[in-house]
């Protein structure tokens, strides 16, 4: 099983290119199908349990989905509702 951690550390690490094209979608409570999309600009660190931007810290476990390049390189569900 990959994790989303590792996928973000591959793509930020690989080609030297950071985050830059990656979209992540996490569950957000409170957001419209409690789900909410950041470009992986806005991220400046990759912790062990979490990732931070500038206003939170998310938790890697509440990752669904990431993109990159219109393509997704991590999908939690593939049921997961929400993330079109």
């Amino acid at each position: 099983m990959t994790y989303p951690r590792e996928v973000l550390n591959k793509v930020m690490w690989t080609g030297g290119l950071g985050l830059g094209d990656v979209v992540i979608w996490y569950v957000h409570r409170g957001a419209p199908g409690d789900v909410m999309k950041l470009d992986g600009a806005r991220v400046r660190r990759l912790d062990r349990w979490f990732f931070e931007t500038d206003e939170a810290s998310i938790p890697y476990h509440r990752i669904l989905r990431i993109d990159r390049g219109g393509e997704t390189i991590f999908l939690r569900n593939a049921d997961a509702k929400g993330l079109t």
